[in-house]
């Protein structure tokens, strides 16, 4: 048995399920009353008694998403919705606990498919998966942990 196989073996999830729904809906509240208020302030009317931004004032928020989900994660070890809940997601690749920017693009790219029909696919691959892993953790090697499981954990490497 290699290190990170050991390293592996010792981790010990749970699925914290109402933990980590509670804090997609804080996030994503975030993200879409930002999306709101700005598609109000800078978009143009439209014929269906809404408003519309076109051009390079889409990319405002899909940047906010991606400061608010990948940004954050990456810079403080969790998005607001998992500091808050108190879980943090940490790398199971045998080489760093820390998530690299890399594996939050990848969890958060998933967040679509996981959240699918009010986070029914999210819910039924956590509780199919050995770690307690959504999608985007199996496809990131990462794992969601309560903050003080997290501190328990030393890596061997």
């Amino acid at each position: 048995m290699n290190r990170k196989t050991k390293y592996l073996d010792q981790i010990v999830t749970e699925p914290n399920i109402g933990k980590r729904i509670l804090a997609g809906v804080i996030d994503y509240s975030i993200i879409i009353i930002f999306f709101y208020a700005y598609v109000v302030a800078f978009g143009e009317p439209n014929a269906n008694g809404g408003y519309t931004v076109h051009g390079i004032w889409t990319l405002p928020p899909l940047v906010f998403w991606g400061i608010i989900t990948i940004g954050i994660e990456n810079w403080l070890g969790a998005t607001l919705g998992n500091q808050i809940v108190g879980l943090t997601p940490i790398s199971i690749n045998g080489i760093n606990r820390e998530l690299t920017l890399g594996q939050s693009f990848r969890r958060h790219l998933c967040d679509p498919i996981d959240m699918f029909v009010l986070g029914l696919v999210g819910i039924i691959v956590i509780q199919k998966t050995e770690k307690n892993q959504r999608i985007g953790d199996i496809w990131a090697e990462t794992v969601v942990l309560k903050d003080k499981e997290e501190k328990t954990y030393n890596n061997p490497l």
